[in-house]
């Protein structure tokens, strides 16, 4: 049986935890807010806005939000060095998330494929590989639909861009190394 000073403990609780849900909550849609800016291509007010949430967010900030919003800060970056701190910066976070229920196996796909990229533009091939085997590897978690064959797509692409490299001839990835 629940005695009354019982429930009228666990109420204020409950409201904390209510509140901070939808706290969390609204972080995520205002970076869902900022993403829509920069699929519509203003890049700088998007920019702006999750440079607003991430200084409130702060280095010890909820790692799952510093991961969304730094996969797609990255997105927002002009300068492929500012685009590849970002990337790192999402990475680090997820992986402070570690494999627990809060970070879906399914991201890691798309933040190695992310780095890859950068590394293609940097000039950094071997980087690009790395990453490039890390997101093949990770790519079996991920699921059989729209989302899963995209990013799987996007691994083989840039997997034929660099071994089409002028000069440097065909070489395995490094999850195909003897």
């Amino acid at each position: 049986m629940i005695r009354p000073e019982q429930v009228w403990r666990s109420e204020p609780e409950a409201a904390v935890t209510e509140q901070q849900e939808a706290s969390e909550d609204a972080v995520m849609t205002r970076i869902g807010q900022a993403v829509i800016l920069l699929h519509a291509g203003d890049r700088e007010e998007a920019r702006n806005r999750l440079g607003d949430i991430w200084a409130e967010l702060g280095a010890e900030g909820d790692s799952l939000h510093r991961c969304t919003l730094a996969h797609y800060m990255a997105d927002a970056q002009d300068d492929p060095e500012d685009e590849l701190a970002w990337d790192l910066r999402a990475l680090s976070a997820a992986e402070a998330l570690g494999d627990g229920p809060l970070m879906p196996r399914g991201f890691y796909p798309s933040l190695h494929l992310s780095l890859a990229d950068d590394y293609v533009k940097l000039g950094r091939p071997e980087a690009a590989r790395v990453h490039l085997a890390r997101a093949r590897a990770a790519a079996a978690a991920l699921p059989d639909d729209g989302y899963g064959n995209g990013v799987r797509g996007a691994i083989l692409r840039l997997e034929r861009r660099l071994a089409a490299e002028p000069g440097a001839g065909p070489r395995p990835f490094p999850e195909q190394s003897p």
